[in-house]
């Protein structure tokens, strides 16, 4: 048998500014030299990456555990997406990444809403220094607030609202901004959701049948434990207008 070592495999691709290196993600740093939250930076092939922390992403957390190729979660670079319950902006930091790049490059936009004040304030400090990214302060279920800022539909919609009738509030705003084959992401907390005294593997069943219902195809259901527990996001396909 030969004694050689084997060759450490070089970081894999998942578009031009996402990288997955072992089990670490790290997106090209869209304002060099700065950090978000604290996170690690590292340089790939000359160019300055943040390691994007599934810890503190349910976004990435999914796209460490998904079963398909982790770039299927991610919205086309350019184009304009809407993240519902944006928090403080740690995923929303590392989607501008991707899909606008240093300085909007790529002619992205990213519509970021949430109730909170305090994380619209973090919010609107990072996008000082990224053209692209709109943080909106508002209610996520109440779209004739917001809904101006896209006058067109989008393909890829995020939510992660830890509210009584998630499931709902998703269906109602993919059927608003979500064009047919968009893909929606809907980041669920078990414990936010209507008791139904049937346990949580019945509670998360029950949610993938209603989305099929609601005429979605799913993709996939992934499970969030050990980064998220007590959560699961599901991606689906918008089959129908």
């Amino acid at each position: 048998m030969g004694g050689g070592r084997s060759k450490r495999r070089g970081p894999k691709d998942l578009s031009s500014t996402v990288l997955l290196d072992r089990r670490a993600l790290w997106t090209e740093n869209a304002v060099p030299g700065t950090t978000v939250y604290g996170e690690s930076l590292r340089r790939f092939s000359g160019r300055e990456h943040r390691r994007w922390d599934p810890n503190r992403s349910k976004l990435g957390a999914a796209m460490l555990r998904t079963q398909a190729d982790p770039a299927e979660l991610l919205p086309e670079q350019g184009t304009s997406v809407l993240y519902l319950g944006a928090g403080h902006g740690t995923s929303v930091s590392h989607l501008y990444d991707h899909v606008c790049g240093e300085q909007n490059r790529l002619g992205g936009r990213l519509v970021c809403v949430d109730l909170a004040p305090r994380c619209l304030r973090e919010l609107t400090h990072m996008a000082t220094n990224r053209p692209g990214l709109v943080p909106v302060l508002g209610d996520a279920r109440k779209h004739d607030a917001w809904g101006v800022l896209l006058p067109r539909k989008v393909n890829w919609l995020f939510q992660d609202v830890a509210q009584a009738g998630q499931v709902d509030m998703f269906v109602r705003a993919c059927r608003r901004f979500l064009s047919v084959n968009g893909q929606g992401l809907l980041s669920l907390k078990a414990a936010s959701e209507r008791w139904t005294g049937e346990g949580e593997a019945a509670l998360f069943a029950g949610v993938e049948q209603h989305l099929l219902e609601a005429g979605f195809q799913v993709e996939e259901s992934i499970e969030l434990t050990g980064y998220e527990d007590n959560h699961r996001l599901y991606h689906v396909t918008m089959l129908e207008a």
